[in-house]
């Protein structure tokens, strides 16, 4: 019913004006439609949607996930604007190489928007 269907994660934030910054500038996301209830930004055939409320931040698992070619020039091209990547090393059959996190073929790595929601990057497989 719905695997033919784009979908789009969506993100609560306490700041909508930070969150444009972060998405916008610092992911280099592509704005789309922007509302009083949030702003959607393009990210290949999918997207993000971002909106205000109180509840942002206080999810403790991933709210949403990039799927790249070079996990590490990511990771790098992200500390250089100023992101700060989180170390998990209580995950089963999980090393580390830096920031990155290694799990067999996959190679992966995690880091918050500035209201501490929990995005991830991981390379592309198969």
């Amino acid at each position: 019913m719905l695997g033919e269907n784009e979908v789009c994660a969506t993100v609560g934030v306490r700041d909508l004006s930070a969150a444009q910054k972060f998405y916008g500038e610092t992911l280099g996301l592509t704005k789309g439609m922007e509302s009083p209830g949030g702003v959607f930004y393009k990210s290949g055939n999918s997207g993000v949607f971002v909106y205000p409320t109180t509840f942002a931040g206080t999810n403790k698992a991933t709210y949403a996930s990039w799927t790249v070619s070079d996990v590490d020039g990511v990771v790098s091209d992200l500390k250089a604007k100023g992101v700060a990547f989180e170390q998990y090393d209580n995950m089963p059959d999980t090393t580390r190489e830096g920031d990155v996190h290694i799990m067999g073929d996959m190679r992966a790595a995690w880091f918050k928007d500035p209201d501490g929601n929990i995005l991830n990057i991981v390379n592309q497989m198969g």
